[in-house]
């Protein structure tokens, strides 16, 4: 385990399971390329690895040789999203948190997921997208509802041609993903159209609306953004650091950071909602149930075309 990386609090009764090395961490030239590393599980995101990824970030921004930071994944695909299903699903264990909520491991009710996805999922994001450096997220395979909140932090993406853009938590009466960037990443009702159906969106139709910089070849992804993040890298850091400043602004004058705070309270009712009716807070699906979804979805879909 890296010198960086939390270790779980170890309980008799249950069962740890870590990955030696959940981010890597490389610079050279400038760039920091930080690589999401749970490939066998699509890099789903569990705690070990969000924990993980705010160390490399930190590393990155600590670091005065490093102009351009680069967000990239191990394996096939960029990310399936939040862990729902792995064996090293963690969502029980404490860390050392990064904010001002407390621990959720022993609270009841909403309270025990609502202060957790304070802290890892809305918290963690937003913190991640006031960087001052410039952040380029490299997009292959899946990007997948906790995968989209992770790219739509960075300032720029750029995609494989292989690449696909999903968030279908609505089928879970989640009203989309806790970071909830959607009416800002793609026209309103292009927004509503992709949560409401739920269905995979192409890198190439990700670039039309708005959503992504540059969609390239899946054997020139890697070389399209070290080209990209060297250009960056020669320009000066202040004046890089105000420009990002400044469009965040901008942003968040528009409402961005006020309805990402309703969305996230919807987002969280939902959740008590599906328990109360179901007894299970994900509406009854865990990571496979998910990938069924998805099978029959796109099944359905290509019968119709």
């Amino acid at each position: 385990m890296s010198e960086s990386q939390p270790e779980f609090i170890d309980r008799p009764d249950e069962a740890v399971y870590e990955t030696e090395e959940p981010v890597r961490y490389a610079v050279e030239d400038g760039v920091a390329t930080l690589t999401l590393n749970r490939p066998e599980f699509n890099n789903a995101q569990n705690s070990q690895m969000t924990y993980a990824l705010d160390d490399a970030f930190r590393r990155a921004v600590n670091d005065d040789a490093v102009k351009v930071i680069v967000l990239a994944g191990a394996g096939k695909h960029f990310s399936a999203g939040h862990d729902i299903g792995t064996p090293g699903r963690d969502v029980n264990k404490p860390y050392p948190r990064r904010h001002l909520w407390w621990d959720h491991t022993n609270k009841p009710g909403g309270e025990y997921l609502y202060a957790r996805e304070q802290e890892v999922y809305l918290n963690m994001c937003r913190r991640w997208r006031d960087i001052p450096k410039p952040v380029i997220a490299q997009v292959q395979g899946a990007c997948v509802a906790g995968g989209l909140m992770l790219a739509w932090v960075c300032d720029l993406i750029v995609a494989s041609d292989d690449a696909f853009f999903q968030d279908p938590v609505v089928r879970m009466g989640i009203p989309g993903v806790e970071y909830f960037a959607h009416p800002f990443e793609m026209n309103p009702r292009i927004a509503k159209e992709f949560l409401f159906l739920g269905d995979r969106m192409s890198a190439e139709r990700a670039r039309e609306v708005g959503m992504i910089n540059r969609v390239v070849p899946r054997d020139r992804l890697a070389d399209e953004v070290r080209d990209m993040a060297a250009r960056i890298a020669k320009q000066p850091r202040m004046g890089l650091a105000l420009t990002k400043q400044a469009i965040n602004h901008v942003e968040d004058l528009q409402g961005k950071r006020a309805g990402m705070e309703a969305a996230f309270a919807w987002h969280h009712f939902a959740h008590v909602h599906n328990e109360q009716i179901s007894g299970d807070l994900l509406g009854g699906y865990d990571a496979k149930g998910m990938a069924r979804e998805n099978k029959a979805a796109e099944k359905d879909r290509g019968g119709r075309s």
